[in-house]
């Protein structure tokens, strides 16, 4: 299976789905040191190995996994993570917020803002409240393209994650989505989800309003 997604001036991004439950794995590669970083190691850690060995093509240098970055902390997103960890002896970051229920400690911590960066490659965590506490899309500006946000299951195709029926995360997930993500960054943006397809937030846009009347 061809897991290269983008072939971008700086980096590349390799995504596969794992697991019967469509998980999405992104690696991203910087192609002059190679460093590397991984969101969400959900499942299958032969396929995610075989993933790591696919990179060895998308640097001048060897390429090395320096970060693990978890977008929330729902099991189905870390099954692979202590594996992984033990495996390459990478660093970790995820939302501070979900720290605790993560089945590794955390190098990174994070709150909104952050930047969490290996030589190459700076990604900016954007915590969305509402699907867990601690949600974080992690988000790479490129200087010569689209930015890329890689939403966990805070944002997909046609709405935002599950916050099983509460009122009140549902309208917190909707405005920091709304606040964070589509008043921070151009319709060009492309969302990379946890699951299925991407999509850009010009192509979800539109339908904000529709999301939040419908209260999912």
């Amino acid at each position: 299976m061809d897991s290269l997604l983008y072939d971008l001036p700086a980096l590349t991004i390799r995504r596969i789905s794992v697991s019967g439950m469509d998980n999405n794995v992104y690696l991203l590669t910087a192609k002059a040191s190679g460093e590397q970083v991984l969101i969400d190691a959900a499942d299958d850690l032969p396929a995610i190995q075989q993933l790591l060995r696919d990179s060895s093509a998308d640097a001048s240098v060897e390429p090395r996994l320096a970060l693990i970055a978890t977008t929330h902390q729902h099991w189905d997103h870390v099954r692979a993570l202590k594996e992984l960890t033990a495996a390459t002896g990478a660093a970790t970051a995820a939302g501070k917020d979900d720290a605790d229920a993560l089945p590794v400690a955390l190098d990174r911590p994070l709150e909104h803002g952050d930047s969490v960066a290996v030589d190459g490659c700076e990604l900016t965590a954007v915590h969305l409240r509402g699907h867990t506490p601690g949600s974080i899309a992690f988000v790479y500006q490129d200087p010569e393209g689209p930015t890329h946000i890689f939403s966990g299951d805070s944002l997909f195709p046609g709405g935002v994650g599950n916050t099983q029926k509460d009122p009140e995360r549902f309208t917190q997930l909707i405005t920091d989505v709304s606040e964070r993500l589509f008043g921070a960054y151009p319709d060009s943006a492309v969302v990379h989800p946890g699951h299925g397809k991407p999509t850009t937030l010009g192509a979800e846009r539109p339908h904000l309003e529709q999301w939040r009347a419908r209260g999912w």
